[in-house]
């Protein structure tokens, strides 16, 4: 580590590992995806994995970034091309610990549907509030661009995009979910792939009934309460499938 630098918690450290892991098992991230963690001793300075698979990070591959992307000890690693997505919202939202990018299958869709958003069906998923704002990079870089969030400025575009809301969609791409610790952001990815899914078979039965505005709140209030439940069990998972590939 770079001479100087703050050492986060090692138990920080452990967490954003096992949260790579534990989105690599529940189908929400692959090779690609990342997730990352607001610096425990400095709010100014993020955590994330070097460049590589979220299934495969191990502690000692952790770096520490600055709220524009520069990695602090990377110690000539690569690192991700869209540590911006990351970096840029830590700056526009002071309430967001954690940050979890991902192309999720089932969410993948809603993201160029021109007829259905990504909303709330189901109490676990009340954190999609009213719906899922859409982040069109087209607005942003022209209708020439990869499609990647690889620059600050198109970071900033994708925080403005997400304003106030807990999970943005990003067409053709994926999403970028949010929360006030990393166990809720974990949650949130996994259940945001979860409510797609279920959104899409409700929608091929015909007009769902989606949560209200007021349910959903109630309804995060009192889920996520709870989220040491279902981040022990994906653990625990994840730990006996990273043992059986040993």
């Amino acid at each position: 580590m770079t001479s100087g630098l703050q050492r986060p918690s090692q138990q920080l450290v452990d967490d954003l590992v096992v949260a790579n892991h534990i989105l690599f098992h529940q189908g929400v991230v692959d090779a690609f995806g990342h997730v990352s963690v607001r610096h425990d001793k400095n709010p100014e300075h993020f955590l994330l994995a070097r460049n590589m698979a979220p299934g495969t990070v191990g502690a000692e591959d952790i770096v520490t970034y600055t709220h524009d992307g520069t990695p602090l000890d990377a110690d000539g690693r690569r690192v991700y091309l869209e540590r911006f997505i990351h970096g840029s919202i830590y700056r526009a939202r002071p309430d967001v610990m954690a940050v979890v990018h991902s192309h999720s299958p089932s969410v993948v869709p809603f993201t160029v549907s021109r007829q259905a958003r990504l909303r709330p069906v189901c109490h676990m998923s009340g954190f999609l509030g009213a719906g899922a704002p859409l982040f069109e990079i087209r607005e942003a870089a022209g209708d020439a661009s990869d499609l990647l969030i690889t620059s600050d400025g198109l970071g900033r575009a994708l925080a403005d995009s997400l304003a106030s809301a807990n999970c943005v969609l990003m067409r053709g791409h994926g999403s970028t979910v949010v929360a006030p610790t990393l166990k809720l952001a974990v949650y949130r990815a996994v259940y945001a792939e979860v409510n797609a899914r279920l959104q899409a078979q409700a929608l091929q039965l015909g007009d769902p009934e989606y949560l209200t505005e007021g349910e959903a709140r109630a309804a995060m209030a009192s889920t996520e309460g709870q989220v040491e439940r279902p981040w022990a069990l994906w653990k625990a998972d994840a730990e006996r499938a990273l043992a059986d590939r040993a």
